[in-house]
């Protein structure tokens, strides 16, 4: 074992070492050594050792030195009345890794408490210590009987699994002789011992314990007992006499809670999550209903029986951080009034104060909008191609006719003859590709090559647009489904918003610091009003709601769709993750944490938890939806006749062909009444 010696970099008093002998038999400190190696060497090799004692000599440490020697990796001997004497930024300074790094998975602490009846200076260490964040460390107290209740039960100690008093019969102290000691005797000794003074010159001085002997009486060890009154705490004798075995209570503390009563703290409902009905007392606990969070706790209940009460933050928050405090939900855990909280998502302040509890996957956020409604059928002639290949065929025809021309002109300036007018070859170029295309006005070889491949062009180009016109003329388009936070930001004047209690820490984090200009601009410009305010604007048109997906899933699913599954809304399916899980905030040390993570493990391997939240959301789309009248007037849609049968064409889908007819006859008119008035004009003129 290799204890710690840092004279000016870290921990601890100047501490003299010394060993101890009791009137009586021999053997009486091999009997507390023996206990101690049970409890801190044998079931956890290479533990990171803290020896405590109220004010030096420690006349017990020299012992147990030299029995745990072998088992333990590294630690330290802290005086607490040098410590606490000092003012609080050394104290801190000592202190600082005075439980090892996040690397220690072992912890032990031996309270020597055989020097003196005042437990408070070493009961006030382990307080400022941290210990209570740590419920994983072995503790070991070694005092007299009339201490126990009053160490084992103090408030230090409140989240401590593992917690044994030793408590020793007609113990009479004695220092040993100390015998001066090498630099060169310490390194072999494999030892780092305390200066027997505060100088820098002290001496160092090396363990030579005398021949102990008995304790009268023998050694009763007393355990501290987390859920064994009711499910309190308590102190209770565990064994009594020259040895014991303490690997089976280790093993078996978290397997019955005794009926103990957990607080459970929630904010707003959050269906399929958390959902519950407030009391007559509005103060009181409340009635969770069947709802994810429900039926976790009530499985873990009745694993480990232990019984809870829910209660609602006040305020209905997950809670801000202002100067290390939070409010809502998450200050209840940082102040420990309250265990558990239910749904919440893990945030970087927020795991500085409470331990998480992964749960369930987290709820994406979605954007609800209308659903993509019928594109009009008066437009279905030019829905085979997009904008930008109308254009292209524009461009085409028009340049086709130019270079036709061009060509013929060429030829003719080289070799005389007859050339090809503008309009004609225009008409021309238009005329091939509506397939009704006049005499053939190339006159030149070059002209014929050039006609050629116009074909072949005007061929691919009508084939693709007469098979493309018969689909959109029998299955009328929709239009495009907004499907993400850039579909929501292209569309001019569109505007949107969420729910006041969305707008948590998690996810303002998220939108205010994310570096991508879309979410930025859709932070901005978020409204904040009920959740149902906000979907009849939807309804009313050029609004969308951005909320969590199952949540905003239920609401639509029961109120706003009929038994035949028809809903006026359309949920994107682009959802965007705000947080990587959703899970309990657990107050910070609590014993429990490990054996509800593994409890959850089960759970989640066992696919449970993503069974009773599919079953949830169902069951209560069904309920409400039979229980409570939709909550829009109608909805209108096509029902198919059948894709195996024909599909007559009627009036509704060639009207774009005579609106397009009228709109040709109108040209015509205004071109012949054109031409007519300048017809009239040139003959006044004349």
């Amino acid at each position: 074992m290799s204890f710690l010696w840092l004279q000016t970099v870290m921990v601890v008093s100047p501490l003299v070492m010394a060993g101890y002998r009791t009137s009586g038999e021999a053997g009486g400190v091999d009997e507390v050594s023996e206990v101690v190696k049970q409890v801190l060497g044998d079931l956890y090799p290479g533990c990171h050792l803290v020896l405590l004692t109220a004010a030096s000599p420690a006349p017990l440490f020299s012992s147990l030195l030299r029995h745990l020697s072998e088992s333990v990796m590294a630690g330290m001997v802290v005086e607490a009345g040098w410590v606490l004497s000092q003012d609080k930024l050394v104290q801190d300074h000592l202190l600082q890794g005075l439980w090892g790094d996040i690397r220690t998975t072992c912890r032990g602490l031996i309270v020597d408490l055989t020097t003196t009846n005042d437990t408070n200076l070493v009961l006030k260490l382990v307080q400022i210590s941290g210990l209570w964040q740590l419920p994983e460390t072995r503790v070991l107290v070694v005092g007299e009987r009339a201490g126990v209740k009053d160490v084992l039960l103090h408030h230090s100690f409140r989240n401590t699994v593992h917690a044994f008093y030793l408590a020793l019969h007609d113990l009479t102290l004695h220092d040993l002789t100390l015998h001066d000691l090498t630099l060169q005797d310490l390194a072999l000794n494999n030892l780092a011992l305390h200066p027997s003074s505060r100088h820098r010159n002290a001496r160092l001085r090396k363990i030579l314990p005398r021949e102990a002997t008995a304790v009268s009486g023998g050694v009763w060890v007393y355990q501290r007992c987390l859920y064994c009154n009711n499910g309190e705490q308590d102190a209770r004798l565990f064994h009594q006499g020259s040895s014991t075995s303490v690997t089976q209570i280790f093993d078996n503390v978290f397997q019955d809670f005794m009926g103990r009563k957990m607080r459970v703290v929630t904010a707003v409902p959050y269906f399929p999550y958390v959902d519950y009905k407030v009391g007559r007392e509005a103060a009181g606990p409340v009635m969770l209903l069947d709802s994810l969070d429900a039926r976790i706790i009530q499985t873990f209940a009745a694993k480990l029986n232990f019984t809870f009460e829910v209660y609602v933050d006040p305020d209905q928050s997950w809670g801000e951080e202002r100067n290390g405090i939070f409010s809502g939900m998450m200050g209840m855990l940082q102040r420990e009034v309250m265990d558990i909280c239910t749904i919440s998502g893990p945030t970087s302040k927020r795991l500085r104060v409470i331990n998480y509890l992964k749960g369930y996957p987290s709820d994406p956020m979605s954007v609800t909008s209308l659903k993509p409604t019928l594109l009009p059928k008066y437009l279905a002639f030019i829905r085979p191609f997009k904008g930008e290949l109308w254009l292209a065929l524009l461009v085409s025809v028009v340049s086709w006719g130019v270079v036709l021309w061009l060509l013929q002109r060429a030829w003719r300036w080289m070799v005389g003859g007859k050339g090809v007018r503008l309009h004609t070859a225009l008409l021309y170029s238009m005329g091939t590709l509506l397939e009704q295309q006049p005499p053939d006005p190339s006159v030149s070889l070059a002209g014929q090559v050039l006609v050629g491949w116009w074909l072949v062009f005007c061929l691919i180009i009508t084939t693709g647009f007469r098979s493309s016109l018969m689909a959109h003329l029998t299955v009328q388009g929709m239009s495009h489904p907004l499907d993400s936070f850039e579909d929501l930001v292209k569309l001019p004047g569109r505007k949107w918003g969420t729910e006041a209690w969305e707008l948590t820490e998690a996810v303002v984090d998220f939108f205010a610091k994310h570096p991508d200009p879309v979410v930025q601009h859709i932070y901005h410009k978020m409204e904040v009003m009920p959740m149902d305010v906000g979907l009849k604007r939807v309804l009313a048109g050029g609004f969308s709601i951005i909320s969590f997906k199952n949540y905003i899933n239920v609401i639509v699913g029961s109120r706003y769709t009929d038994a035949y599954g028809n809903t006026p809304f359309y949920t994107s399916k682009n959802a965007v993750p705000i947080l990587a899980a959703f899970g309990w905030g657990i107050r910070r040390g609590a014993p429990f944490y490990q054996r509800f993570t593994e409890l959850i493990t089960h759970l989640d391997d066992a696919a449970i938890i993503s069974y009773w939240t599919d079953d949830l959301i169902s069951r209560k789309t069904r309920e409400e939806r039979n229980s409570a009248p939709l909550e829009f007037t109608a909805i209108h849609v096509n029902v198919s006749k059948g894709e195996d049968k024909e599909v007559v064409l009627t009036m509704n889908h060639l009207q774009g062909a005579f609106y397009l007819l009228l709109v040709g006859s109108g040209v015509a008119f205004l071109t012949l009444l054109g031409e007519n008035l300048t017809h009239w004009r040139r003959s006044s003129l004349q």
